[in-house]
């Protein structure tokens, strides 16, 4: 059976930063491959787009350079926020949080929640970044798929 809208694939992959020889920023655990319903669960349409026509036991190799992936850095997804926001119930700061690099979750207006990074301490505030962790990256993928079915209920 072959990728197309609607199926369900599994497949096991390396994710490199910049090419071929990049940094491992992610993959698969081999008794975990990655599965998603293409056309329906939220993956990158370049990726998608490279998976049609592929078969169980085809390999994969895929360059999506930044524009296509998540996108450059912006400025503008680096939020300053007042430290007062992140009281706890009994009103007090909690100092404990403010560690650069620690993931802050946050409510948006419409009650989402999203997750920022945080990026610089200061006296009164901190700044988060929410830009995607990949933002910025050339993603290469290379992998094997490992099933391609018709999805369940």
């Amino acid at each position: 059976m072959k990728i197309e809208n609607g199926k369900l694939v599994e497949l096991q992959y390396i994710l490199r930063v910049d090419g071929p020889q990049g940094e491992i920023a992610e993959q698969t655990e081999e008794d975990e491959p990655l599965r998603f319903v293409l056309g329906e669960d939220p993956m990158l349409p370049k990726f998608e787009e490279a998976l049609l026509g592929l078969s169980a036991g085809d390999t994969f190799q895929i360059s999506i350079p930044c524009d296509d992936a998540y996108g450059p850095e912006s400025d503008e997804h680096y939020v300053e926020f007042p430290k007062s926001e992140f009281v706890d119930e009994d009103g007090e700061l909690d100092e404990e949080i403010f560690q650069v690099g620690e993931v802050i979750p946050m409510n948006t207006p419409e009650g989402d929640v999203v997750y920022g990074i945080l990026d610089e301490v200061k006296l009164n505030s901190i700044v988060i970044d929410f830009n995607h962790p990949m933002a910025g990256e050339n993603l290469y993928f290379e992998g094997v798929i490992t099933a391609v079915s018709e999805p369940t209920q």
